[in-house]
């Protein structure tokens, strides 16, 4: 007669359950690593874009068009939109640009889009 104490298989079984607990865990990590990726590129584009408008020989829509190209070709094709406008930054006149563009996501959580703003203080135009 076999025994139904005994612990055959439940070694197998073990390694299953951590297996699908190292998946996800590492799926999450993934998505975080890409959120902040998609977040860190939009703010360096954001910035750059600003910083070119605020020239003095350069229109708003200049920056905004420099951000948004950035953007996309950094992201590899991600659709972005830039807008530019003016802003002050204590009490002198800046450039604000703001990108938004959608959060690549490997599951069913995460942010649907990321919208950041990079400033940049105008500098006085030559003339």
């Amino acid at each position: 007669m076999r025994d139904l104490r005994s612990d055959t298989g439940s070694v197998i079984v073990e390694q299953l359950m951590t297996m699908i607990l190292v998946v996800v865990l590492a799926l999450g990590v993934l998505q975080v690593a890409l959120a902040v990726h998609v977040r860190n590129t939009l703010i360096e584009s954001a910035a750059e874009g600003a910083r070119l408008a605020a020239r003095g020989d350069r229109e708003l829509a200049d920056g905004a068009a420099r951000a948004e190209s950035l953007a996309h070709e950094s992201l590899g094709g991600l659709e972005v939109s830039a807008a530019a406008a003016d802003a002050t930054i204590a009490g002198m006149p800046a450039v604000e640009v703001t990108l938004t563009a959608p959060v690549p996501v490997l599951g069913l959580w995460g942010p649907a889009e990321s919208t950041v703003r990079g400033t940049a203080l105008q500098e006085p135009s030559s003339g």
